[in-house]
């Protein structure tokens, strides 16, 4: 027998969540190196097959109005913007989301000083399949298939479309 034969299949590892305020930590941080360096370094445009991107996602605030910013994960669908709605996978909405659901209109800042006026929708049915399936193919969410039951509710998959 050869060696591939005879190699047994590694035992999955059980999925958890890293602390909230870790989570938390992570993006307080990813803004204040944005900040800090003019937006040189911390938004990526995403690679298929490689990394997803990271944008910041300008809405206005449900309750105040006012500017409320977020650094998120994101793929391309064509001339849209593809991601996830979670919140370091925790339970609650992220903040974003419910922003957007109030005011669907917003700004994404991207790589090398892009920014575009987009209106936010999410997918559903076959659409919200192939979308989830396109973010798949990403490295970076981690497992799409054991995290989103950390969630407790589904994940919305939120379609940032051109406004212009």
């Amino acid at each position: 027998m050869d060696d591939i034969t005879t190699q047994t299949a590694r035992p999955k590892r059980a999925t958890s969540l890293p602390p909230r305020w870790i989570i938390r930590g992570f993006w307080v941080g990813h803004r204040a190196l944005l900040r800090a360096t003019g937006d040189r370094v911390g938004l990526a445009a995403p690679a298929p097959g490689g990394r997803f991107g990271m944008l910041r996602l300008r809405t206005l605030g449900r309750r105040s109005g006012q500017e409320r910013e977020a650094v998120i994960g994101y793929a391309e669908d064509g001339a849209n913007i593809v991601t996830l709605a979670m919140n370091g996978w925790g339970a609650a909405e992220p903040a974003w989301l419910l922003n957007l659901r109030a005011h669907p209109e917003a700004h994404v800042d991207l790589v090398g000083g892009e920014t575009r006026r987009v209106r936010a929708r999410e997918a559903t049915g076959d659409e919200r399949d192939r979308l989830w399936a396109l973010i798949d193919g990403y490295e970076g969410y981690g497992d799409l298939e054991a995290m989103p039951a950390l969630r407790g509710t589904p994940t919305a998959v939120v379609v940032l479309e051109p406004a212009d």
